[in-house]
């Protein structure tokens, strides 16, 4: 008897990858809760609201990963665009943050604050029913899944593979940060979305709204790494795999690689796309150098990383260089880029199965030492 989806889920993960999973959901939504609300400032116990930012926005970076690890790591398809996607969920949640601010009366006008002051008279067509939270939810998702679904269609129909699909993903991604530069398109030019009020309300910048985005957060990169798990060890995901290592010899046998290669690459945009919904309202702004190239190969870099293919590998990734970039930033910030590129040429000669790989041989050596 064929098991239940929500079984086949949850059976993804062993024992050990569940331990981890229930001490990481304990310390983000029990531990940090806590420390934040409960124990004194002047406390060094006490979790700043800086810190619950940062640590959020560093796991909305950590989804962003995983999606990139499912086409890259088990697609074996490279992207250097998407950062195209995260920006298009957090543009969309964007819409109707902006639209609080101009329900609430501040300029007059049942419009967004950019809109009034380049004297727009009524909302663009696009813009309709961006007030409703729930469509706004829903364009979240639909909006990175139409255009992945579009692009990557023509893209895979063509049979376009590596570099050369690397640059033309870099090239849309360019493209539309050129398209949403400009201020006749509706969306903020070069500023963007920013000074963000209220959501469903209720303040975004009270202490209690910080913390509910980052147990959110933190909820969804839980469920993420389950489904991705599961994804990935199923019948779709060995398909993938041998797609990824052999796709000739899986098209004699009677697959199509298309429709493997686009559901991957539109789920891997969906994510993308709630990661960025969820990294609007904790950063306070969106705009269109969330689209920059260099964004999207820095999100290259947090999988290499960490560890490509391992799923975990990317959230470490993810988190230890956003946290080197956060302190050299403050620090050095001269040297940033300098040691970005030092770290992707050390991972890429000398670690090629990242920080994981690495964890793996200490831990096989001790084992052949005892």
């Amino acid at each position: 008897m064929r098991k239940p989806l929500i079984v086949r889920i949850l059976s993804a993960l062993d024992s050990r990858a569940w331990i981890a999973l229930a001490a990481f959901l304990g310390v983000a939504l029990v531990a940090v809760p806590v420390l934040h609300l409960a124990v004194p400032e002047d406390s060094a116990l006490h979790v700043s609201t800086y810190a619950i930012t940062l640590i959020g926005k560093i796991m909305c970076y950590a989804l962003v990963a995983v999606a990139m690890d499912l086409i890259w790591g088990y697609g074996g398809i490279l992207s250097l665009g998407h950062g195209l996607f995260f920006a298009l969920g957090g543009y969309a949640f964007g819409m109707y943050l902006m639209r609080q601010i101009g329900r609430d009366g501040s300029y007059g006008a049942d419009l967004p604050d950019f809109m009034v002051f380049l004297d727009w008279k009524a909302l663009p067509w696009f813009w309709t029913g961006s007030e409703h939270f729930g469509w706004m939810v829903f364009l979240v998702l639909a909006v990175p899944a139409a255009v992945a679904f579009v692009f990557g269609y023509f893209a895979f129909r063509s049979r376009i593979k590596g570099v050369y699909f690397s640059i033309i993903t870099q090239a849309l991604t360019y493209a539309a940060m050129l398209f949403f530069f400009r201020n006749e398109t509706g969306f903020g030019g070069n500023n963007g979305f920013t000074d963000f009020k209220r959501i469903l309300g209720y303040g975004i910048t009270t202490p209690e709204m910080r913390l509910v985005l980052f147990c959110l957060t933190a909820l969804t990169l839980a469920a993420t790494l389950v489904f991705a798990a599961w994804l990935v060890k199923s019948k779709f995901g060995r398909v993938l795999a041998a797609i990824r290592d052999a796709e000739s010899r899986v098209m004699f046998i009677g697959y199509n690689p298309l429709w493997y290669k686009l559901t991957l690459w539109t789920i891997s945009a969906v994510l993308c796309g709630v990661a960025g919904a969820l990294y609007v309202p904790q950063v306070g702004i969106i705009n269109p150098s969330e689209m920059s190239p260099g964004n999207s190969i820095e999100i290259a870099i947090w999988v290499a990383v960490g560890g490509r293919g391992t799923l975990i590998g990317p959230v470490i990734g993810a988190f230890v260089v956003n946290l080197a970039k956060s302190w050299f930033t403050v620090s050095f910030p001269e040297y940033w880029l300098f040691f970005l590129g030092l770290l992707f040429i050390v991972v890429t000669l000398l670690l090629p199965q990242g920080l994981v790989g690495l964890w793996k041989k200490l831990m096989k050596k001790e084992g052949v030492a005892a």
